[in-house]
This record gives structure tokens, sequence and C-alpha cells, in this order.
């Protein structure tokens, strides 16, 4: 009897660290079944498929894309980044595909793009030699580039 005393306080360590790790597991899941994110349809896509923007592009998304691109801008940001999803999502789906978008962490020709580049931070946009780190609005965007293009007074 005095040795499996002995053997109980000689594993209590890892007993409580297992206990304390179930019950952590079990209310992480709990919380996760009650979340809003959990009850997301099985069609949304995860930031692993390539941060397609998820919601069609009005004119003004599209026109906005289509400014940015053509006056030099480049947007740069890795498929694991929320922010940077969010920042494509800001264009609906076709809007993100016109974004001049460098990705910085799927291949080597990106990643050194962005080391030229000296990207510390996603999403980072360089416009006109100027850089603007973190999501920017779409009114941030067209103000910043001058964007006047049809559709400006109609945001979404």
């Amino acid at each position: 009897m005095a040795s499996d005393l002995r053997l109980g306080r000689r594993f209590r360590p890892l007993w409580t660290a297992l206990l304390v790790g179930l019950s952590t597991a079990l209310m992480a899941t709990a919380h996760a079944a009650t979340t809003p994110a959990a009850k997301a349809p099985a069609t949304a896509p995860s930031m692993a498929a390539g941060l397609e923007a998820v919601s069609p592009s009005t004119p003004f998304q599209l026109a906005l894309a289509n400014h940015l691109r053509l006056s030099g801008a480049i947007f740069y940001g890795a498929w694991w980044c929320p922010h940077c999803f969010h920042q494509k999502n800001l264009f609906g789906t076709e809007g993100a595909r016109k974004l001049p978008y460098v990705e910085c962490d799927k291949d080597d020709q990106g990643r050194q793009q962005c080391i030229a580049a000296k990207v510390k931070a996603f999403p980072t946009w360089v416009l006109g030699g100027e850089r603007r780190e973190g999501l920017l609005s779409l009114e941030d965007l067209s103000t910043w580039s001058g964007f006047k293009g049809a559709g400006a007074r109609s945001r979404p």
C-alpha cells in the first residue's frame, strides 16, 4: 500500500498536466462550437485556399483595383496572413484578382521581391515611393492614390 502511494505521488505532475490539458481542450471545443465561425458554411474558403475574396465586386471596387494597378501601386502580402485576406476581400472576388499583388511566401521569386522591397509587415502597400503598412480601407486607398474614377461616389 505504501508503495502505491509513492507511485501516485510520483506521477501526480503527469496526471495533473493530463487533466489540465484535457479540460482545456474540452473548454476550447465547447467554446468553438458556440462561436459564429464554427457555424460558417462548409463552403467558406480557408486561408490555405489562396486567400480568394468571397463576394462579387462592385463597379467601384473593380475601378479602384484597376486604378491602383495602373498607377503603379504594389500590394505585398502572404497567403497565411488574415489581414491580407481581409484586404483582398474589401475588393471582392474580381477586384482582388486585378490587384497588383505580390505573394511574399509561396515561392522564391516572391520572397526575393519582398526582401528587395524591405517588407516588414503584411499587408504592405507601396505607391510612388511611399509605403503604407497594415489594412487600408477602400476610402484610404482611393484618397492616397488620387482615385477619381467612375463610381467613386458609390462606395460599397
